[in-house]
């Protein structure tokens, strides 16, 4: 079997990918993530796993290639990642106190076949006091991730319970991708 094409640089779904015990090759998909306001969520993260499998698929027409994307959801808002530094402060302001949802799109895509779909999971943050969000903004850690934080670092801190998949709040649900490529018959 060809390895797993990973469409992403991304270290954390590299992590998660393992979890599959499939050899596989990460290439990192440059595709716009451009969306149309108001799209669903869920639309959203389905579009543009797509987009990056289809894309790096093009160079890969006999492997399988994984996309996923992921956002944060809070009132029907899509809180993506943070511009600054302020911008990350207000997300985690909105999000103290509150539950919110995570929302992670994948995509398999292998010559013409594909099969996409999304998870989400709900989160419910602790109230966040300032100090604990400029302490957490001071780690670095929050300016890469969608809403501003990351459930598998320090941010672990901010959140007070989970409904729904962990790995799916990380950035790729492995257990529902593993059975979807079995579905395609790709060896797992």
């Amino acid at each position: 079997m060809q390895p797993l094409i990973l469409a992403s640089s991304s270290p954390r779904r590299k992590e998660l990918i393992r979890l599959l015990q499939i050899p596989f090759e990460a290439v990192p998909a440059d595709v716009s993530e451009d969306f149309e306001p108001g799209t669903p969520a869920e639309q959203v993260v389905q579009e543009l796993a797509l987009r990056k499998a289809k894309a790096v698929a093009l160079s890969h027409e006999s492997n399988y290639v994984i996309g996923s994307d992921t956002v944060v959801v809070l009132d029907g808002e899509i809180l993506g990642k943070p511009a600054d530094r302020g911008d990350a402060k207000r997300m985690l302001l909105s999000l103290s106190g509150r539950d919110h949802y995570v929302c992670t799109g994948a995509a398999i895509v292998q010559g013409s076949r594909e099969k996409v779909f999304a998870e989400k999971t709900k989160v419910t943050f602790w109230e966040l006091s300032e100090a604990e969000i400029d302490r957490y903004l001071d780690s670095g850690e929050p300016f890469d991730k969608a809403g501003s934080y990351g459930i598998q670092g320090y941010g672990s801190l901010l959140v007070k319970k989970l409904d729904g998949d962990y790995y799916t709040v990380v950035g790729l649900p492995v257990a529902r991708l593993s059975r979807e490529l079995k579905s395609m018959h790709a060896g797992c």
